[in-house]
């Protein structure tokens, strides 16, 4: 008779069954971790590039503060430039009256140095510095060295223009007159030494014939 012991197979299926439960719980124990170590990266990824974000923010807004600021100093340093363009404007202007307030002085001076003899004056016309002046003498030489002592000066600058002459009858009593107009330049840097001497001068005809 054949005895087939049951309980022997059991017991052996019995012990079997742990150790398959114990796989299962390592794939489940290990899916778990990975699955947290991925929510942490995660986690981690999202945390890092908020805190990268948050700190461009922070960039960004002191560079908004900066360049306001700067705004600031470049509108200070236009107002201040042209503040001083405006002070050099009118220390320009006071040095300019304060030589032309000396220019009228010197300009007569010139002038009544450079007269000849038997030269009069009978007229003086300024138009900034530029003068007009008219006035009679004896002869065309009188004439001619008026024009060559104002340019002597070096106050005037040549030429010296005759803008007209013409011959003034005189009565019984006095002589013939040239009466003249002439033109020049003032100018109160007064001697250029790169201006050449005085060339002789072709002097224009007396208008109304010559003096007997």
């Amino acid at each position: 008779m054949i005895r087939i012991n049951l309980l022997a197979a059991e017991r052996r299926g019995a012990k079997a069954a742990p150790k398959g439960f114990q796989a299962g719980q390592k794939i489940t124990v290990i899916g778990s971790l990975l699955l947290v170590l991925t929510c942490a990266g995660l986690g981690w990824r999202y945390w890092a590039l908020d805190q990268q974000d948050k700190d461009l923010t922070r960039q960004i807004d002191a560079a908004k503060r900066e360049e306001q600021r700067l705004a600031e100093i470049l509108k200070q340093v236009a107002a201040f430039e042209a503040r001083r363009q405006q002070l050099e404007q009118r220390v320009a202007l006071i040095d300019e009256l304060r030589k032309g307030q000396n220019a009228p002085v010197h300009m007569v001076d010139q002038i009544s140095r450079s007269l000849p003899e038997m030269t009069w004056l009978t007229g003086l016309r300024q138009d900034a510095y530029t003068l007009t002046i008219q006035g009679r003498c004896l002869t065309l030489t009188s004439l001619s060295d008026f024009v060559g002592n104002l340019e002597a000066t070096r106050y005037f600058k040549r030429p010296v223009e005759i803008i007209d002459s013409a011959v003034v009858k005189g009565d019984a009593k006095g002589p013939d007159l040239i009466q003249f107009t002439i033109r020049g330049s003032f100018q109160m840097a007064g001697v250029d030494t790169s201006v050449p001497p005085p060339s002789s001068r072709k002097l224009p005809a007396a208008k109304g014939g010559k003096r007997g």
